[in-house]
């Protein structure tokens, strides 16, 4: 049975929020993976995240970064993830609320893709300053013995 609370501000009714359960807790993780996947499914530029964070992960395993390396790069793919997730979501509310082209719609858009392009970059720079002296080193090491 579901009770029914009045809203304080509107004076509606809704239904009382659902009592802490672990089916709803899997039931929401389920929800949060297939949003994921949609992702994956929908945003070409996702890909090229998942390639890059791939990629960043490889050579921090081959280069055996510490602790506080690993940091910095798990928050910097973490915020890019991050980024992509709600501009997609941003996305496919802006395109049910207006499936026509809306000018501020648009704008919102921009702005949205934007902030990945931001983090993105914040993250290039993170990976450079972590990476860079291990990639120096390693061609360093290589070139220097051909000598």
């Amino acid at each position: 049975m579901v009770r029914k609370f009045e809203h304080k501000t509107t004076g509606k009714p809704y239904d009382a929020p659902e009592q802490f359960s672990v089916r709803g807790r899997v039931r929401s993780f389920r929800y949060a993976i297939r949003g994921v996947i949609l992702m994956l499914k929908s945003q070409h530029n996702a890909w090229l995240h998942g390639v890059a964070s791939i990629l960043v992960v490889f050579v921090g395993l081959l280069f055996g970064l510490s602790d506080p390396e690993w940091c910095w790069v798990v928050l910097a793919i973490m915020a890019v993830w991050t980024a992509e997730a709600l501009n997609t979501a941003l996305e496919f509310l802006a395109d049910a609320a207006s499936p026509e082209f809306h000018p501020l719609i648009g704008k919102a858009k921009d702005v949205a893709a934007g902030a990945v392009l931001i983090s993105a970059a914040g993250s290039a720079a993170i990976a450079l300053l972590v990476l860079g002296p291990h990639l120096w080193r390693f061609f360093g090491d290589i070139f220097g013995s051909i000598n």
